[in-house]
């Protein structure tokens, strides 16, 4: 039971250590393709202000509007062809583990109307890329790259869900279970387990781990009928009787007394315990 245990803990806390840096990982692995992005996306821009032979303007600091949206803007005009715009971008893209699924949008400045746009996608039958040969003339433009498909581990949001699953099952399987099937459990015609106890009924005493617990005849021989019923109301005259019977006399109180001294001998497993019925009897209550 104690292996089980440890081997529960450790368990419990390799997921929790593992759900901690994944977040954490989560986090800056975003963080980071956002920079990342932004890198890329100004080096795009080079490309076409280069090819434009322009080699002084700038570009414009990237905007990013979403995760997974991003704009390039430049200080002057420009033209170009839209193949160049698919080339250079196909070409600083393959240097990266950018999401191969996106669409680039050329928007015009002076009508903010959609002067070009094409879709890349890793299945090629779903790729458009239309008009590439005509000329955009010269004109303030902005482009936005739209991540259509952003590397993640949907996964492991699974995993997140099943976690108290995967808790309740172990919690079940380790310690549940185990101490229902092992609370009374008669191990041969001389013992019988109960809780963290061994009852001895022929020689009169409990054991626990090394600790042995005496007990007078009066009270094994109660044990032993609480034993056979656990979680069962015994009617005090059914004890009274099977215990006193052949013993002549019996003084009422006797019987809540020696209820009393073996409720003393049984408090240190919690999961056992002596109860009074008020009016009827006793029952050993097994947790």
């Amino acid at each position: 039971m104690k292996q089980k245990k440890n081997l529960f803990l450790i368990l419990l806390l390799a997921i929790t250590v593992f759900v901690f840096f994944n977040f954490t990982d989560s986090s800056d692995e975003n963080k980071d393709f956002s920079e990342r992005v932004k890198v890329a996306l100004r080096e795009v821009g080079n490309q076409l202000l280069l090819s434009n032979g322009d080699s002084i303007s700038l570009v414009l600091p990237v905007k990013e509007h979403d995760k997974n949206e991003f704009e390039i803007s430049f200080e002057n005009q420009l033209k170009f062809m839209p193949n160049d715009l698919v080339l250079i971008v196909k070409k600083v893209f393959k240097k990266t583990t950018f999401s191969k699924n996106y669409r680039v949008s050329v928007i015009s400045s002076f009508d903010s109307e959609v002067a070009y746009s094409y879709e890349i996608n890793a299945d090629k039958e779903k790729t458009i890329i239309p008009c590439s040969g005509r000329n955009l003339p010269k004109n303030r433009y902005t482009i936005k790259v739209t991540f259509l498909e952003i590397k993640s581990s949907n996964f492991l949001w699974i995993f997140y869900i099943f976690i108290p699953i995967i808790f309740g099952v172990f919690y079940k399987r380790f310690f549940k279970v185990e101490k229902q099937k092992m609370v009374i459990e008669k191990v041969d015609n001389n013992c019988t387990v109960l809780g963290s106890f061994i009852f001895y009924p022929a020689q009169n005493k409990l054991v626990k781990k090394a600790s042995e617990i005496n007990l007078s005849k009066k009270e094994c021989e109660l044990l032993a009928i609480f034993v056979a019923n656990p979680n069962q109301v015994i009617k005090r005259e059914e004890l009274t009787k099977k215990v006193w019977e052949d013993n002549g006399v019996f003084v009422g109180r006797s019987l809540d007394t020696y209820i009393s001294k073996l409720r003393k001998k049984l408090q240190e497993d919690k999961n056992i315990k002596l109860t009074n019925v008020h009016g009827v009897g006793y029952k050993l209550e097994i947790k």
